[in-house]
């Protein structure tokens, strides 16, 4: 059967659609799978694991999809504002940001809110899971870069602006950072600014190919892949009509997708040679007649088990999962905290108990 891919986005119209995706020998088929009314407003993040999806909206909720069974999952209501990011972290944790300058974590297996962090005096417009788990980082309105390390948190100016985008490479060796119209990338070990990518047009989103090249996407219609090092343009493609909202990329027979989503409301995959950068070809589109904001994509995993695991739990059965902790305050406003997210941490027991350990 090989891999089942889907494409998940949300937009204005408080809809989220859901798109399988059937691979050809030069045309791929995109047909819909879902449409769903999720939301009270406007669409604002969406995320996805091997199991769930998890979308955010300005209504304030966090909305959860079982996608093995295609149903929905329950509510996750804890943030006082508009959902800005999320993020899963392999099968074991959900991140959320939100306009409350909270960075929450979610455990997938109960649907508890392990923590809620103070990040930001300001909004969170975006945070990124290090492919360790052992570091996270999120961007503010506050014009700060919150770091939080094992034993450690700090907060890092920007600029003296609002950074919108924050971003790991795959190798978690370098992050790139988005202010206004460009792209300052990070190395990691000594947190310093080792060169900056100059866009044309305000940027909306990013998408690292792979450790060396990053795709960037904003207020025109073109796509533009950089050389993270030499920081110069080396492929640039019109990908739509309208400004790029969104990029998300998966390999395919040795082969790199692009996927593209836009305001004209088209979703399109792009055949991409990473090793020969060209102009891309069109392998598919969808016309969605919508205003989308968001993209997310979904791939049926190979941790069978995991999966079985989470679905015999009772919880999944519920129509609403509402966070164990407070039972009676709304939020937990914990500065200062620790994120840890390690897969590997259900077989260290907690060593103290004032602190709540991922499981």
């Amino acid at each position: 059967m090989g891999d089942q891919i889907e494409l998940v986005a949300g937009c204005y119209e408080q809809i989220v659609f859901g798109y399988r995706v059937s691979p050809g020998d030069e045309e791929w088929t995109i047909e819909p799978n879902f449409t769903h009314h999720a939301h009270t407003a406007s669409l604002t993040a969406v995320s996805s694991s091997d199991q769930f999806i998890a979308t955010g909206s300005k209504d304030e909720t966090i909305q959860l999809y079982d996608m093995s069974k295609k149903t929905e999952h329950g509510a996750l209501l804890h943030h006082d504002g508009t959902i800005s990011c999320l993020e899963f972290y392999g099968t074991s944790h959900l991140l959320s940001g939100g306009q409350d300058g909270l960075i929450c974590v979610w455990s997938t297996k109960k649907w508890e809110c392990l923590k809620s962090i103070k990040a930001h005096k300001g909004h969170v417009t975006s945070l990124s899971v290090h492919p360790s788990g052992k570091l996270a980082l999120s961007v503010g309105t506050d014009k700060t870069l919150r770091q939080v390390h094992r034993c450690f948190h700090v907060n890092m100016n920007i600029k003296n602006s609002d950074a919108e985008i924050v971003l790991w490479s795959p190798d978690g060796e370098q992050y790139a950072v988005v202010v206004n119209d460009q792209v300052d990338i990070y190395v990691l070990k000594s947190a310093t600014i080792i060169g900056t990518i100059a866009f044309t047009k305000r940027i909306s989103c990013l998408k690292f190919l792979k450790n060396t090249l990053l795709a960037v996407g904003g207020d025109d219609e073109s796509v533009r892949i950089f050389d993270v090092t030499s920081q110069k343009c080396v492929c640039e493609f019109e990908a739509h009509e309208n400004r790029v909202k969104a990029i998300e990329s998966f390999m395919k027979d040795d082969g790199c997708v692009l996927v593209t989503a836009s305001n004209d409301g088209f979703i399109k995959l792009w055949k991409l040679n990473l090793e020969n950068l060209e102009t891309p070809s069109l392998l598919g589109q969808v016309n969605t007649t919508a205003r989308l904001t968001c993209l997310s994509i979904w791939k049926r995993g190979e941790a069978k088990e995991t999966i079985a695991d989470q679905s015999a739990q009772p919880e999944t059965s519920k129509a609403v999962v509402e966070p164990s902790k407070p039972a009676k305050g709304k939020r937990v406003r914990l500065p200062g905290e620790v994120v840890i997210l390690e897969e590997s941490s259900s077989t260290k027991q907690g060593k103290k108990k004032k602190k709540q350990k991922v499981q």
